[in-house]
């Protein structure tokens, strides 16, 4: 096969269908970052080479085209180094399998994966008080089913420290509520854990599962139409509550409050009742308010 006559359209295909879906079964989550990833670099070629996606061909995504297009996601569409860093994973990961499926362009291949990822500062992730976690989860108005849903899904996530993907693909058969009470989630790589819930998360979870049903039913926390929530509408509720609760709690203003910090939080919970002796869950079971 000449280079010239490489197609990219079936190439990227494949690699969706049967190396991402079939072969390593990657999470949703990923299968939709990959896909934005490509949607975006298809749009960005179009210009430079004048090209429909359908007709380009593998040769012309090459390593100063796709330099080009993450200079341009930093510039034009304010990415910062880390998702800048994301998307060339997403790249390189399609190159690692044209490696096999295109031979031929194994000197362009290999500049691509050369390409190197830009150096950034990690920044410190905060992780909440007691008193600020309190605070957040009496925000919402649980005179609503919205309010319900949002002290249900923060009592969840604070406790288990549930990944925001796994949150939001939470779905009714995962919960187990009798004895051993648990969640059963499928977490980064496919890999499957059961996460112990509180008694308190188990009362809350239990009223909240005599709420009428949305939807189908099955999202155990959807949205009003009855589908499961998106990574934006987590955030406009944490948004929302974290300054609703800031006027209880003073120390919450300015913070930004995300699933990943409230993972944090309690993260440095188990570890300092680790460092106490005291059982994994203890702290939680202590102090965490059991729904109104």
């Amino acid at each position: 096969m000449s280079n010239a006559t490489t197609s990219l359209a079936p190439l990227l295909e494949r690699f969706f269908t049967q190396r991402l879906m079939q072969q390593r079964q990657v999470s949703p989550h990923t299968i939709s970052s990959y896909r934005d990833t490509f949607r975006l670099l298809l749009t960005f070629a179009h210009e430079p080479l004048h090209t429909q996606p359908a007709h380009l061909t593998f040769d012309q995504l090459d390593a100063p085209l796709i330099a080009q297009f993450l200079d341009h996601l930093e510039k034009y569409r304010g990415l910062s180094a880390r998702s800048r860093n994301l998307r060339l994973t997403a790249v390189r990961s399609f190159f690692h399998y044209a490696a096999f499926e295109a031979p031929t362009h194994a000197a362009q291949i290999q500049r691509v994966l050369a390409m190197p990822n830009k150096r950034f500062t990690r920044t410190l992730v905060h992780a909440l008080t007691r008193a600020e976690v309190e605070a957040l989860l009496a925000a919402p108005d649980q005179h609503t089913w919205f309010g319900r849903r949002d002290h249900a899904f923060l009592l969840v996530a604070v406790q288990t420290g549930l990944r925001l993907s796994e949150m939001i693909g939470l779905r009714r058969d995962d919960v187990t509520l009798g004895t051993g009470a648990h969640l059963r989630v499928m977490g980064k790589g496919r890999k499957e854990r059961c996460t112990p819930l509180a008694k308190p998360t188990v009362a809350t979870l239990k009223s909240w599962f005599h709420e009428p049903p949305r939807g189908d039913g099955q999202v155990l926390f959807p949205n009003a139409r009855g589908t499961p929530l998106s990574p934006d509408g987590v955030h406009d509720l944490l948004v929302k509550h974290c300054a609703a609760a800031a006027r209880v709690c003073p120390s919450l203003k300015g913070k930004r409050i995300t699933v990943h910090v409230l993972r944090r939080t309690m993260a440095l919970d188990l570890l300092q009742g680790s460092a106490s002796k005291s059982t994994p869950s203890e702290g939680w079971r202590k102090w965490i308010p059991v729904a109104a």
